[in-house]
């Protein structure tokens, strides 16, 4: 990580849970970090906490459901800081809404998780370009949305007789998920085909002991990863040599019993 101190990290849903914590393992690396979030008041008990350390951090209030907002961060820490070299986007909004659920539950979770994500990658690519920096990273925290739904088809099939309201509740969430694999994965080949020395990486965690599981209440009988787990695999993605390309990284609670988590919320 020695090669990124002094360099400068944009944090998305830097308030609480994974966010956090990789705005406190970045700084303590030595990154100047900025983090995005609605919640002013996390941000600055956050900064407080992080005075002294050997990098720093600064905040902006930003909703990823605002491109203005988003446009106006992106200029913020152009003026102040001069430089973007690494961005993570970690926001993401889940909402137990199915099919025939609410608009509004709807589009604030693609507006955040789809949307706001990919307007972050731009404007940070952007910048990346015009300063034609030697090494860059974007780095997609894209949670496992993708098995969520596998499971749910697969208890389906054996149990044709069973609803599931766990799964179908979040069929929207996990549709904002395989959107951004494909756009992780095509990121990565376009910033390729330019020849942009700007690395992408998605990471995929399990069930994480965050606010976002409060949300989906069965997901509380799951066994859990906390947010350092996910902050060491930032790290270990972006300490690599530039010459490698951590792609995709999937994390998973190593005693996970899918099987046993099933029957429990049957």
């Amino acid at each position: 990580m020695e090669k990124w101190n002094g360099k400068v990290a944009v944090v998305t849903g830097a308030s609480s849970g994974i966010g956090e914590e990789t705005c406190r393992q970045l700084v303590k690396k030595g990154m100047i970090v900025v983090g995005f979030a609605r919640r002013e008041d996390k941000l600055q008990e956050l900064e407080k906490s992080l005075k002294g350390k050997l990098g720093k951090f600064f905040y902006v209030k930003v909703d990823l459901c605002s491109e203005e907002n988003i446009l106006e961060a992106f200029n913020w820490v152009k003026r102040t800081l001069k430089s973007i070299d690494v961005l993570i986007n970690n926001a993401g909004v889940m909402k137990q809404s199915d099919l025939l659920g609410k608009t509004n539950d709807w589009k604030q979770m693609f507006d955040t998780n789809v949307m706001g994500l990919n307007i972050c990658s731009r404007e940070a690519i952007k910048f990346m370009e015009e300063m034609k920096i030697k090494e860059g990273h974007i780095i997609n925290i894209n949670r496992d949305g993708f098995r969520w739904q596998k499971l749910g088809i697969m208890w389906l099939s054996i149990g044709g007789h069973y609803q599931f309201p766990f799964m179908k509740d979040i069929a929207i969430y996990t549709a904002t998920k395989h959107t951004v694999t494909e756009i992780t994965e095509s990121l990565r080949e376009l910033l390729g085909m330019k020849n942009l020395p700007i690395r992408v990486t998605s990471i995929s965690p399990g069930a994480v002991e965050t606010e976002m599981i409060e949300e989906v209440g069965q997901l509380k009988k799951m066994n859990m990863l906390k947010s350092i787990d996910i902050a060491e695999a930032i790290m270990y993605a972006l300490s690599a040599p530039q010459r490698v390309n951590v792609a995709e990284i999937i994390i998973r609670p190593t005693t996970e019993n899918t099987l046993a988590f099933m029957k429990s919320i049957m």
